[in-house]
């Protein structure tokens, strides 16, 4: 199977997508097709053999071939025309904006291109992490208590601490612990320099977290380990960053059976069918065995290989049960029908 890893594009995720893409060479088994796209939004393709960071970092990769996405998949200049790129599947590893929030989504089924990752609808819930509440509640997942604001509107904490974090930012970008009001209004221009809106959560120190990635094969829910992530007060973006260069196997969480099950069943309603041809990761948080929804990873770092037993099998298999788009059969009978009405 020849995979094509899409990552880059226009986010402030950039960097940490090529990370991730970089440590699918270290995982996967199959022939990977590099396609970068950088934030203007132009598609190249990267050798392999010659992938590496300092290839973005220093503007090298303009030297790469220029690609075009069209109908059946991405093409680039050859002697006599074009030449198509030979990939069975995208894999779409664009952390952040295009990437989660739908736009690469709607290009690649726009152009008929089978790819591993979040569909439009999914991405618009997961993204916005105010929808993603909404969301949870409507599947009956608990979240922990929230107040959503927009720039316009005053904010007034009554009790701290409190975590603010931008409502389409991933990664901890922007996000701040605070713990008294003078720290408040700078917390609040961090977070609005990235977005326009912001949640604000209680932090509740001590309470435990767990990460949990899955798929759906073929109709059955294929499940990682259980991880307790390893953190100070939470996982700022240095530590998360360093995590998207993971490849070996995590520690699996020292949990009971019933969490351990109540975890995964949240994590059931979660993908439901909405995420069907997504391989995602769930953050939960856990208090007195009730567990809490944090929030969805459409596109988790490093696709969460870490955490799976055979990642390279659950990313192929994946490829080769995503959902079909339906067939919508256009007859013009509507128009025909006026047309006859009007004897024309």
């Amino acid at each position: 199977m020849k995979i094509g890893i899409v990552f880059g594009s226009k986010s402030y995720e950039h960097e940490i997508s090529i990370v991730s893409a970089i440590a699918m060479k270290d995982v996967l088994k199959d022939e990977l097709i590099y396609i970068f796209c950088d934030q203007n939004r132009d598609f190249y393709h990267i050798p392999t053999n010659t992938i590496k960071s300092k290839l973005f970092s220093s503007g090298e990769y303009k030297k790469c071939d220029v690609l075009t996405i069209k109908k059946g998949g991405f093409t680039k200049k050859a002697m006599f025309g074009e030449k198509s790129l030979d990939v069975d599947v995208i894999l779409n590893i664009t952390h952040g904006g295009d990437g989660e929030d739908g736009l690469l989504a709607s290009i690649f089924e726009f152009n008929n291109l089978p790819y591993i990752g979040p569909r439009k609808s999914a991405c618009a819930v997961s993204f916005n992490k105010f929808l993603t509440k909404g969301y949870a509640h409507s599947v009956n997942v608990k979240t922990i208590q929230y107040k959503y604001y927009t720039k316009a509107d005053p904010v007034n904490v009554v009790q701290f601490p409190v975590i603010i974090k931008p409502v389409t930012l991933g990664s901890s970008i922007g996000v701040s612990i605070v713990k008294t009001q003078e720290e408040l209004e700078y917390a609040l221009d961090v977070a609005y320099e990235f977005d326009d809106a912001i949640i604000i959560e209680p932090f509740i120190a001590g309470i435990k977290e767990y990460n949990l990635a899955g798929t759906k094969i073929n109709g059955e829910f294929k499940f990682s380990i259980i991880e307790e992530p390893q953190k100070a007060e939470f996982l700022d973006f240095d530590k998360k960053y360093l995590d998207f260069a993971r490849t070996s196997t995590a520690l699996k969480a020292d949990i009971s059976e019933d969490v351990e099950e109540k975890i995964k069943e949240s994590f059931k309603k979660i993908y439901n069918t909405l995420f069907d041809g997504s391989l995602i990761r769930c953050d939960f948080f856990v208090q007195n065995d009730e567990v809490y929804l944090n929030e969805i990873n459409p596109i988790p770092g490093s696709m969460s290989n870490y955490l799976f037993e055979d990642f390279n099998d659950t990313l192929t298999s994946l490829a080769k049960s995503l959902p079909k788009e339906k067939d919508i059969k256009i007859t013009y009978e509507y128009v025909n029908k006026i047309q006859a009405s009007k004897g024309k």
